[in-house]
């Protein structure tokens, strides 16, 4: 890695630059940091392109279709900017080789990890499709192989499935040797170009060699559209399964689902970048990252450097830097003499990646016993009075009976940790999926590494309970019923309001953060929200529901729950619309309130999901998707949800838990609304849902269930 010149910004957007990872024609690629230590592979075009219509195009697009991806396979996108004057697209740094150098180092894979390669990348293909677009540059330099599995990068070209490849006089718009017949004879492509490509791909992991090879662009290209694929060095088990994908005729290709089902691999071979020198490389380079973003941080003083260097590659996530494709960068080990550094209590600790459960296929029955699925694990210790359930990144922490919090493994539900001094009923947050925050009995707040149950920084400030964080400061309310801001860099008090007015002293977590807004929502009803630079009273809305009010948020759009669904813009409070409460037929004679009032939003870029409660008849409670631009119901889902919890979409379902008198956890489909299957739980007074990595834990009580998502 360089370090910046004279001629490179020193920050885009959120994004403190720290080096140059590497250059190429249309642009440069930068490590950049965010205020809470989020690394990203920053990309920017080049400063003389942008007025290049073009170029300037295929850049949004990139940021588009990467965007758009969101599956585990793919490089994360972590922002974009493609209007200002310098377009950029920062990107999760991926520490790891990509394949063609993990294979020239370490020769072809064997015949398991080729399975696992080949079934991880067509999951991946398939949720690419499945957002309309086509990768068409699928090649070794474009995947990546990290601790959690090979990561797709690079969406350049990438283009809608009826889009037309498009080429200028000289230009080739594939990698030679890697795109399909259709796509070198510039004919419109689809999904199966991208099939033809992961074949030679494979060929490349299982021999060391190119499907098609020649002395001349020319001469191979002519051989992809005309000639057999050279499978010499492919193991002969795996030559029938590989052969297919690089059909001429893309009629005739697998479709992504067909190939993860052929080569499914056997038990295990999926962690087969987990061990052998392929693992240590990934370690090195995790490792790596780490070091060298604490130095250019200024954690390490210039004298503890040593002057050896130890060169290693760290692959920016979704970024090709030349035509080879990977980014090289060095990092500099203390040397053993150099005395201990003291740890930094406010240096965020690694990032830990959540073990992401297998996914169901309910067509084969997996994991399903009698119609429902059976639960991964269960644990029977939590407080009767514990808070919403909190994963985080691999643990899920709980108020514990007995007293304190405790966190557990995600994969086995085994504790790993417990601190019995927390006070769970004052709540405990998230701080960017790498701190835990909590308050302990006297009103500290103390915070935690969720993995490891290290303690970090703590604050003396008073606190009664926390209720919201964002990237710079935690928000509580303190005993004596003010609001206070804690800086998240320096444990110090921001700001503190005067006590609360009387409408708004039950103010009560969790709250949300919209952009330079606290919302809360207090117990009788009413909501309040301040400044969260000042803590200044910013608007507010008083009888929203008869009892507490939990708001939900989405960009700038605040959701409110109870008498009536509301979205309001998050800065002033004005009502964007409202679906408002409905006379129904019986209820006068039934001498019930003659209205549906409104539980919990979940709200998400295209969906909002709310349970309506009408007290006629049954009393039943009748969820529903709405549409977040005016309100309008899409349509209503066929289970039933207790009122005061939420829905939450997770893989391709949307979980409800019900009470009395069904005592289950339902699944419909997120498409349609249609039910898939229901879990029993036993008789319980208080129940949530939470979700995180393909596991939805539902609290039924003191237990606590990991369900696989389908």
């Amino acid at each position: 890695m360089k370090p910046l010149g004279t001629g490179d910004p020193l920050r885009l957007g959120p994004y403190r630059l720290l080096g140059v990872l590497g250059e190429g024609g249309m642009g440069k690629v930068y490590v950049g940091q965010d205020a809470v230590g989020t690394v990203a592979a920053v990309k920017v075009l080049r400063p003389e392109l942008t007025d290049e219509a073009n170029l300037a195009r295929r850049f949004v697009r990139e940021a588009q279709a990467a965007a758009a991806v969101t599956g585990k396979g793919v490089a994360r996108v972590l922002g974009t900017d493609t209007e200002g004057g310098r377009p950029w697209i920062a990107t999760e740094f991926l520490a790891g080789p990509t394949l063609d150098e993990a294979v020239e180092a370490y020769g072809p894979f064997d015949e398991p990890a080729v399975r696992a390669l080949a079934a991880s990348l067509a999951h991946t293909l398939a949720d690419i499709h499945a957002t309309g677009l086509i990768h068409r540059d699928l090649k070794p330099p474009n995947i990546v192989l990290t601790s959690s599995g090979p990561r797709v990068i690079d969406f350049g070209i990438a283009r809608p499935e009826h889009g037309l490849t498009l080429t200028t006089t000289g230009q080739v718009p594939v990698t030679p040797g890697y795109g399909a017949p259709e796509q070198v004879l510039g004919h419109r492509v689809a999904a199966p170009a991208d099939v033809f490509s992961l074949g030679a791909v494979l060929v490349h992991a299982a021999s060391g060699r190119r499907a098609f090879d020649g002395s001349h662009i020319a001469a191979l290209q002519y051989k992809v559209v005309h000639d057999e694929p050279d499978l010499t060095g492919v193991p002969d088990t795996l030559r029938p399964l590989i052969a297919p994908l690089l059909a001429k005729d893309p009629a005739v290709r697998p479709t992504p689902a067909q190939i993860a089902a052929a080569f499914a691999p056997p038990r295990g071979a999926e962690r087969a970048w987990r061990r052998g020198p392929v693992s240590q490389a990934i370690k090195e380079r995790e490792s790596g990252v780490h070091e060298l973003t604490t130095m250019l941080d200024g954690g390490v003083a210039p004298g503890q450097v040593s002057r050896r260097r130890l060169l290693t590659g760290l692959a920016a996530g979704g970024v090709v830097l030349t035509a080879g494709g990977g980014a090289a960068a060095a990092w500099w080990p203390r040397s053993p003499e150099s005395p201990t550094k003291k740890t930094d209590l406010f240096a965020f600790p690694p990032a830990v990646t959540t073990p992401a459960a297998h996914v169901l296929n309910p067509d084969n029955g997996d994991m399903i016993v009698g119609g429902s699925p059976k639960e991964l694990w269960a644990v029977h210790v939590l407080a009767e009075d514990t808070p919403a359930p909190l994963p985080v990144r691999d643990v899920i922490v709980f108020g514990a009976r007995g007293g304190g919090i405790a966190a557990h493994n995600v994969v086995d539900g085994k504790r790993r940790w417990a601190a019995r001094d927390i006070k769970a009923t004052g709540r405990y947050l998230s701080l960017s999926d790498r701190l835990i925050a909590a308050v302990d009995s006297k009103g500290t707040l103390r915070t935690f590494v969720p993995s490891t149950g290290e303690r970090r920084w703590t604050a003396d400030v008073q606190a009664h309970q926390l209720l919201a964080a964002d990237d710079e400061a935690v928000y509580l309310v303190t005993k004596d019923h003010r609001l206070r801001a804690v800086g998240r860099s320096d444990a110090k008090i921001r700001w503190t309001t005067p006590p609360l007015d009387t409408p708004f002293r039950k103010a009560t977590p969790p709250g949300v953060v919209a952009p330079g807004r606290l919302v809360l929502g207090t117990e009788d009803g009413n909501v309040l929200a301040v400044d969260t630079a000042t803590g200044r009273h910013a608007w507010d809305l008083r009888g929203q529901s008869d009892t507490f009010v939990r708001p939900a948020c989405y960009g700038g759009t605040v959701y409110l729950d109870g008498k009536s669904m509301t979205a309001r813009r998050a800065t002033d409070g004005k009502e964007l619309w409202t679906v408002r409460r409905r006379a129904l037929a019986g209820a006068l004679e039934k001498k019930k309130p003659p209205f549906i009032t409104f539980g919990p939003v979940t709200a998400t870029a295209d969906a909002l999901y709310a349970t309506n409660q009408g007290y006629v008849d049954d009393e039943s409670s009748l969820p529903n998707k709405w549409k977040p631009g005016d309100g309008s119901e899409a349509f209503q889902l066929h289970g039933s949800s207790n009122i005061a919890t939420p829905v939450v979409p997770q893989g391709n379902g949307l979980w409800m838990i019900e009470g009395d008198p069904w005592y289950t956890v339902n699944v419909v489909s997120a498409k349609d609304g249609s039910p898939v299957w229901e879990y029993k739980v036993g008789k319980a007074d208080r129940q949530w849902l939470v979700a995180d990595g393909n596991r939805v834990f539902a609290m039924n009580d003191d237990s606590l269930y990991a369900l696989p998502v389908f």
